[in-house]
């Protein structure tokens, strides 16, 4: 199986995410499931059957970020030398040539991607448009919404 690029940061909320849910989460589901046996009849226990979603919701979410830390490839931008080129997990000041608007984005894995926060999936238009170039580049990014010329501004490895 190939292995997904991953953030060293993205990588440690993943395992906080994954302590909470086998720690706190899974010892308050289980107090509330006994809670709501300790009321008797269980098929018409509404207290019961939505602890029990509960249970399930969290222990798939738990499969899930095991399946995702296995199959990760983090990577730990800060020791890497990329000479000044956009890279996988380089954080990249750009300026829009049409708007002047500058904007800051963080190229992430898949998994991490949230355009509110300023991180694109490695695999988002942009960030292919900047992968391999450096401060002072230009690239004409073609988004769904029309093509955006950028010019590349600051290339930093956080």
């Amino acid at each position: 199986m190939n292995k997904t690029p991953m953030t060293a940061e993205g990588a440690r909320r993943l395992r906080e995410e994954l302590a909470r849910r086998k720690g706190e989460d899974r010892s308050r589901i289980t107090a509330a499931i006994a809670e709501a046996r300790a009321h008797g009849d269980l098929k018409e226990n509404a207290e019961y059957h939505a602890a029990r979603e509960q249970q399930s919701f969290n222990e798939g979410r738990i499969s899930e970020i095991e399946s995702k830390l296995s199959n990760a490839e983090i990577i730990d931008v800060t020791k890497i030398d990329a000479g000044g080129k956009v890279i996988f997990g380089a954080t990249v000041e750009l300026l829009n040539l049409e708007t002047d608007a500058e904007v800051t984005y963080r190229i992430v894995g898949e998994d991490e991607a949230d355009i509110k926060a300023g991180m694109v999936s490695v695999n988002s238009p942009v960030a292919r448009a900047l992968i391999g170039k450096v401060e002072g580049d230009t690239t004409l990014v073609r988004a769904p919404g029309g093509d955006i010329e950028y010019e590349i501004l600051a290339v930093r490895y956080e």
